[in-house]
């Protein structure tokens, strides 16, 4: 069976007569007789009867209607529901960034892009995460677009720089290096450390800061979020090689600006190679690569 027959079956379930139902449908009477017989024969049973000029249900075409009726309405949700996500003017996108672009990189992108473009009806579905996760999440068509670090061996993605972000050391207050405003890498050695879990996109990145000085961290404990970091450091569980992010400002921390290495930390936007996108997400693409504040 195929659509036209469920609509056809409807159409003369309700109108009762063959040549009122073609009318409306417009199609020719033996056409919808046609396509009534075959739907007939495949479900191995009657659905319509005669009654006078006209035709009524059997008792087994009133039950097959509920479920065509149902079916043509759920089908008809989704045909508005696909229309209404990837027409010009509306949409969902699904967005996934990392820890730390939460209280203020992305908030603020999402705000400038609706506020220029107003006449969007887009919805935005946020989801916060390592690079790990997200990556896969890619891959699963759970999101959109994401904000993450760059992963290495991924070629099916593309990643585009969109935002520097600045690498410090985190000590305690009272900390034999909490009285410097900078520091050579290299004196956070002897020091245990608060550092990221091997599954979080910086934990590379840092590593290969320490690699650029041959020097190994003592690594005490392992986080994946750097809220959670900032606030173990802030209780003396060690120092951290992290992010400047805006809770450091509220903890009792002191930050120090890394002097050597010199080393340039980039946040990337990610979006599958290839992928079919909505109208409003390719906007939305488009602004983020011509967002001239990112870096």
């Amino acid at each position: 069976m195929n659509l036209n027959q469920l609509q056809y079956f409807v159409t003369l379930a309700h109108k009762e007569h063959y040549i009122k139902a073609a009318e409306e449908l417009a199609i020719t009477q033996p056409s919808l007789s046609h396509a009534i017989h075959l739907l007939e024969n495949e479900l191995n049973t009657r659905l319509f009867e005669k009654r006078g000029r006209n035709v009524v249900l059997t008792k087994y075409g009133k039950i097959f209607l509920e479920y065509v009726e149902e079916s043509l309405r759920i089908l008809d949700s989704g045909v508005k529901k696909t229309m209404a996500l990837t027409s010009e003017t509306g949409g969902e996108l699904n967005l996934a960034y990392i820890y730390t672009l939460g209280s203020v990189f992305v908030p603020k992108l999402v705000s400038e892009f609706l506020k220029q473009n107003p006449e969007l009806d887009m919805h935005f579905q946020f989801t916060v995460g390592n690079t790990t996760d997200i990556i896969q999440g890619l891959k699963e068509e759970k999101y959109d677009i994401a904000f993450c670090s760059r992963k290495e061996k991924e070629a099916g993605i593309e990643f585009l720089p969109v935002k520097k972000e600045k690498l410090v050391v985190v000590v305690p207050k009272g900390h034999p290096l909490a009285e410097k405003k900078s520091i050579h890498l290299k004196e956070t050695l002897p020091y245990p450390q608060v550092y990221f879990t091997k599954n979080s996109g910086l934990r590379p990145e840092i590593d290969q800061m320490y690699e650029m000085i041959e020097g190994k961290p003592i690594i005490a404990y392992e986080i994946l979020e750097d809220n959670s970091m900032a606030g173990l450091v802030a209780e003396n569980f060690g120092i951290a090689v992290m992010p400047e992010i805006p809770i450091l400002r509220q903890l009792n921390v002191e930050v120090l600006d890394i002097e050597n290495p010199v080393y340039d930390r980039y946040i990337y936007m990610a979006q599958m190679k290839g992928k079919y996108l909505a109208p409003t997400t390719k906007k939305f693409v488009h602004f983020v690569r011509n967002y001239n504040n990112l870096l």
